[in-house]
């Protein structure tokens, strides 16, 4: 372990580990069932922001109104909803995340463009105001600095775990802390996926060296992960720094602003796989790495049409390794190589050399690992020096009994 590493140290807490941050989860009736389905984070004092949106052209109201608030720069709140998405909704749907970021601030006492909000949850049904009203004023009165946790359980939907993350560093004699939650289990696949995530630290660091730190972190976690090709309409990346750390601001060429961003990609990729290993119906969670390829962009290409494959996840479910699956997926993929040097392992285990069969016994041990919980598939093009990583789950009967019945 190197210096950096150590420098990063593991801590429990999630969002309440973190100073300056309380949060809240209750529930509202969102949710037939009457689960948690309202989250409430708000910071003590000024806070600035960054955040990261869905790419899918077409966007839930909350999106539209955080991304306009976003340009403020400043953050006080967010407010969170589960059960139903507020999206394709019309103009009512935008009035009603306007209407909650309204009713949160006025609670709150801060000015209504630094509350942002998001849902996730259902597509196409209006959300029930009243329900968000009073979810927002019972939220409020429960904030705490130990609420973390309750509202990681709030924001959940098909996901069958609560998602939090923190690490801790040292910046001169004031301890830092990077923590974080999420949501996300179905709908998931790089280019953001069905997710939410706050993450807050209690860093000084301005709103222009927070989106850079976020995008990188985001680049390297939320959009490597898939669990079945899908994007959403509501996927948000949200982080916020409160400064109640006491330490001095970042500055963005010091060793402290590089500590932080380890910091932030070690959250962020905590999150991720812990998105992944818990996708719908999902039983392995592989690492998909493909090396030797001419460029990053045909690297992250092959990575990604490997692990979005249906036939490949079907096959990690099977614990076959039914490699010429992999072959016909990096064939499509786009990226130049020659199919007679590629080369495919599982973890150590050799499968595939110049673009062949090692044989029944070299199959047969690969298959032993792929009943593993996790494991990685490595592929060798012999093309380049360029690499990719990204992180898939197997695909079973249980994500089709999952989704058929998501509505109901």
């Amino acid at each position: 372990m190197g210096a950096a590493e150590k420098a990063l140290r593991v801590t429990r807490g999630g969002l309440s580990a973190v100073g300056g941050v309380q949060a809240a989860g209750v529930a509202c009736g969102l949710k037939k069932d009457g689960r948690p389905d309202l989250a409430l984070v708000v910071a003590d004092g000024p806070a600035t922001v960054a955040a990261t949106f869905t790419l899918n052209r077409v966007r839930a109201a909350p999106i539209v109104v955080s991304k306009r608030h976003l340009r403020g720069g400043r953050f006080a709140a967010i407010v969170l909803n589960s059960g139903n998405a507020n999206a394709c909704t019309g103009p009512q749907g935008l009035r009603d995340a306007e209407a909650t970021a309204a009713e949160a601030a006025r609670l709150l006492g801060r000015p209504v463009g630094e509350v942002f909000v998001a849902s996730t949850g259902v597509i196409g049904r209006r959300l029930d105001m009243g329900a968000v009203r009073m979810g927002i004023r019972e939220a409020a009165k429960a904030l705490a600095p130990g609420g973390g946790g309750r509202a990681a359980r709030a924001i959940m939907t098909t996901d069958t775990v609560a998602k939090e993350a923190a690490v801790r560093f040292s910046v001169g004699r004031a301890r830092v802390t990077v923590a974080g939650m999420a949501k996300g289990s179905g709908m998931i696949a790089p280019h953001m996926a069905t997710m939410l995530a706050v993450i807050a630290t209690d860093a000084t660091v301005e709103s222009r060296l927070l989106r850079a730190a976020l995008r990188e972190a985001v680049g390297g976690s939320f959009n490597r992960i898939t669990v079945d090709g899908d994007t959403s309409t509501n996927d948000m990346v949200l982080c916020f720094a409160t400064g109640a750390a006491g330490a001095p601001p970042l500055a963005a060429d010091s060793r402290a602003f590089r500590t932080f961003r380890r910091a932030l990609d070690q959250v962020c990729l905590a999150l991720a796989k812990m998105i992944a290993r818990d996708g719908e119906g999902a039983t392995k969670l592989a690492e998909v790495c493909v090396r030797g390829a001419r460029s990053d962009r045909e690297a992250r290409r092959a990575a990604e049409t490997v692990a979005t494959s249906p036939l490949v996840k079907t096959t990690l479910f099977g614990e076959d390794i039914n490699w010429g699956r992999i072959m016909a997926a990096l064939g499509r993929s786009g990226a130049r190589f020659d199919p007679d040097r590629v080369a495919i392992r599982v973890d150590r285990v050799p499968v595939v050399q110049n673009g062949v069969s090692l044989g029944p016994r070299a199959e047969a041990a690969a298959n032993r690992r792929l009943r593993r919980r996790e494991f990685a598939l490595t592929v060798t093009l012999h093309a380049g020096r360029a690499e990719a990583r990204l992180w898939t789950t197997d695909l079973s009967e249980a994500y089709v009994r999952i989704n058929a019945g998501y509505r109901s």
